[in-house]
């Protein structure tokens, strides 16, 4: 009778992959493949397609003076 032979578990852990198109990341342009997907995701972010939340410019400036003045003293 022949033994049963346990294998050894394998890592689950993928190669992590271009945030733009998918393809495997290239370290020197970490987290993305290449140049061109480096640069169309800055080009987003210039052109503002991502955006923060936070108060809008409005909510700003009905904000108190004093109140503003100190919560940046905090930080």
């Amino acid at each position: 009778m022949a033994k049963a032979v346990k294998q050894a578990p394998t890592c689950s852990k993928q190669a992590p992959t271009c945030s733009m198109c998918g393809k495997p990341v290239d370290p020197a342009y970490k987290p993305f493949c290449s140049k061109r997907c480096a640069n169309l995701d800055l080009h987003r972010w210039l052109k503002g397609s991502y955006v923060i939340a936070g108060q809008t410019e409005a909510e700003e400036a009905e904000e108190p003076l004093a109140e503003r003045d100190a919560s940046q003293d905090d930080s």
